[in-house]
Formats: C-alpha cells, sequence, structure tokens
C-alpha cells in the first residue's frame, strides 16, 4: 500500500521544480524568544494530538476486543432492516471518538488562546464541535451503511467498488462543500463590484488563467488570528475567499503572494490531482482494511457484514490512513514548493513571499524549522525556513524588488 503510495507520489509530482531553496539561517528572520516560544507551543500541541490519537485508538481496540458481538445484536434490534442498524452503529463510532477527545481538544484549544491564535471562547468553540460532531456522525451513518452493504453483497470483492464510491464523494465534497457546509461555520460576504480588491484579485486570477465565479470575504477573525485565502470549489462552486484577517491586517503584498499562491493550485489542477492521489491508493488501503477488518472480527466471532465489525473497520481504516498520510504530506509539500514558485512568477514579488512566511510563523506560532522527523512525518507544506530560502533562490534566478533585510 505504500509502496503504491509513494510511486504516486513520484507519479503525480509537479513537473516543474522550483530552484533549490538557498541556505538561510533561522536567526537573520526571526527573533530566538520568538523561535523558542514557538517550540515550546508546538511540542505541547503535537503531544496533545498523539494524545488524541492514542485515546481514538484506544477506544477502538476496547470496542473490537471486547464483546462487539453484544453491542452488535443489540443495535440490530434497532430496525428490521440492517442498514439502520449500520447507520446507527457508524454515528455512534464517530460520537464517541470526537466525546473522548473533548478533554485534549479542550486543552488545545486553551493553549492556542492563550498563544494568541485563537479568537473563540468556550462556548462558541464547544458550538462549533457539536456541529463539526454531527455533520460527522451524518457522513459515518452514510458510510457505515454503505460500507456494510458492499461487505455483504461482495464479501472479498468490496474494496474496487468501495474505492470508486470513495473518489466520488470526494470529487462531490470538493464541489458542494463550499456552498453547502462552510456557510454552516462562517458568513460570506461576496467583495462589492468595482471596488479596487476585487478588482485586484480577478485581475491577478486572468493573470494566472484561472477563472472564478466570485470573490468572497469570509469572517475568520471570529475563530482565529490566521491571514489566509482559499480557491474553493469545483466548476461554478469554484471562488477566491480572502480571510478578513488577510484583508485588515496584511500589507497588500503579502495578501497578493496569498491569492497568487491559491491561484496556483488551480493552475494546475492541484484538487483534481489530489484526487488521482486518493484513486491510486484507495483500492489498496481498502484491501488492507479489508485483510485486518476481517481477522479482527473472526479473532471475537463476528460478522464481518454486521454493526458488530465496524470498530475494527474503522481501526483498520485508521491505521491505513495514518499510513498513507506520510506519502500523502510529500506530495503536499511538492505541491505547495510548487505554488510559492507560481506565486513568485505571477506577482514578480519574492520579498512578499518572505515576510508573508515571517508574519504567517509568527502569528500562528509556527516553528520556522522543525525537526526533519516531524516535518516528514506530519508537514503538509515546507517549513517556513525552507520556503523563505526557495523565494531568495528564485529571487536570484528571476531577480525582482529587493530582498527585505532581515531584523
Amino acid at each position: 500500500m505504500v509502496i503504491v503510495a509513494e510511486g504516486a507520489v513520484w507519479l503525480l509530482r509537479p513537473r516543474a521544480e522550483p530552484p533549490e531553496p538557498a541556505a538561510v539561517e533561522v536567526a537573520d528572520y526571526f527573533e530566538p524568544v520568538a523561535v523558542e516560544r514557538a517550540e515550546d507551543f508546538r511540542r505541547g500541541q503535537l503531544a496533545l494530538f498523539a494524545g488524541g490519537l492514542a485515546i481514538q485508538g484506544t477506544l477502538l481496540g476496547a470496542l473490537v476486543l471486547g464483546r462487539p458481538a453484544v453491542a452488535g445484536r443489540a443495535l440490530e434490534r434497532v430496525g428490521r432492516r440492517r442498514v439502520a442498524s449500520a447507520a446507527a452503529a457508524g454515528a455512534g463510532i464517530s460520537a464517541a471518538l470526537v466525546v473522548a477527545t473533548i478533554p485534549v481538544d479542550l486543552w488545545a484549544h486553551e493553549r492556542a488562546v492563550d498563544a494568541g491564535i485563537s479568537t473563540q471562547s468556550l462556548g462558541p468553540w464547544l458550538a462549533d464541535l457539536g456541529k463539526g460532531a454531527a455533520i460527522g456522525a451524518g457522513f459515518a451513518a452514510l458510510g457505515a451503511a454503505a460500507l456494510l452493504a458492499l461487505v455483504r453483497r461482495l464479501p472479498r470483492a468490496w474494496p474496487a467498488p468501495g474505492a470508486v464510491v470513495l473518489v466520488g464523494v470526494s470529487a462531490a465534497f470538493s464541489w458542494l462543500a463550499p456552498v453547502l457546509l462552510a456557510p454552516l461555520f462562517n458568513e460570506f460576504e461576496p467583495l462589492p463590484d468595482g471596488s479596487e480588491l476585487r478588482t485586484e484579485v480577478l485581475d491577478l486570477a486572468e493573470r494566472a488563467g484561472v477563472e472564478v465565479g466570485e470573490v468572497y470575504e469570509v469572517d475568520a477573525s471570529r475563530r482565529s488570528t490566521s491571514l489566509n485565502a482559499y480557491v474553493g470549489g469545483l466548476g461554478p462552486t469554484k471562488r477566491v475567499v480572502l480571510y478578513d484577517n488577510l484583508v485588515d491586517d496584511a500589507e497588500r503584498p503579502e495578501l497578493r503572494s496569498v491569492v497568487a499562491h491559491e491561484l496556483a493550485h488551480q493552475e494546475h489542477r492541484d484538487i483534481p490531482r489530489g484526487l488521482l492521489f486518493l484513486a491510486i491508493v484507495a483500492p489498496l488501503g481498502l484491501v488492507f482494511t479489508r485483510e485486518a477488518a476481517t481477522a479482527l472480527a473472526a479473532r471475537r466471532g463476528a460478522d464481518p457484514g454486521s454493526p458488530a465489525a465496524l470498530p475494527g473497520y474503522a481501526l483498520a481504516l485508521g491505521a491505513a490512513s495514518l499510513g498513507l498520510m506520510i506519502p500523502g504530506n510529500q506530495l503536499s509539500r511538492q505541491v505547495e514548493a510548487s505554488a510559492d514558485d507560481f506565486a513568485i512568477e505571477l506577482t514578480r514579488e519574492p520579498a512578499a513571499l518572505i515576510d508573508l512566511q515571517k508574519r504567517l510563523a509568527e502569528t500562528n506560532v509556527s516553528d520556522p524549522d522543525p525537526p526533519a522527523v516531524v516535518s516528514f512525518l506530519l508537514g503538509s507544506h515546507p517549513p517556513a525556513i525552507e520556503r523563505i530560502g526557495a523565494a531568495v533562490a528564485r529571487e536570484r534566478v528571476s531577480p525582482g524588488p529587493a530582498e527585505p533585510t532581515p531584523p
């Protein structure tokens, strides 16, 4: 499974490779006290992340190794149809995983508030958690019902159609999430026609060769201090979304750099690239899930097609996802580096990207140069110091505005 995923990374990597990042020193761009604070904060958050995974794994393991047959029979009495009991089991497992990790999630949130990253008080945070849990439970119910229907109909061959369904659902999610799910958590306001900012964003999109339907500002400040933007959706739902923090706090060159980076993902067709990666790795990922879940069900005498087997499927699918996360992040880092290079070529402002990376690292209290093993396992983006080095290297290859003087 992992070997095939690594092959997919090689196959789908961006063909236009940016220049090798220049060797730059962290101390030239970040104050030592800020780096020390970021290292301390991220170590704590990483420990809480690992703790959450351990809690979820332990809970699923207890359900698998406990008495799943009893739970399965109880669920099957919920309704006459096995689809209803499968959906109930899937929703219940999803909700239980959320509830079990509330203590560590709350701890991580409070640390983010203390660090100045999160702007949410406890009430709104719990409301968002509840909405996310309800949506997750709904998807889990549908997924569990579909999974067990496939397992009963195609006991050995279900991974193939399962992979097709998984890719199809992911594509539909990319298409519909901006218009159906995102408004449940934030308010989106279209930028006025003829406004200077909207005109500038659309001009960047035209120069990038990207068609966008609309430009929105989202009230991200109600949740965090992050500066960001994104180009979301597929086809008619495609739109540029600017965080209000970015609009209010960023210098205009920094804003252009963020928008150009996000437009690069559309120009490079990175959403279809991600779906293709999923299409390549999903079949073997589901084969792994089938074999592991079947073995776990047999160990406790449960029917692999019954709701009692669902904790085993969830545990196996989680293990497969963790294994595939490493090559997936490897591809993501290459894609993000390519988008940075595109942004510099589009804006001709490498200094803006350097200033942006400094500001993002400081605002997000992120380690600009984390340990290599952390970046390898968990980094979906290159470290800030590597992105700064890439901008310096691109400036040397294609000179633009002068490099900013380090602090």
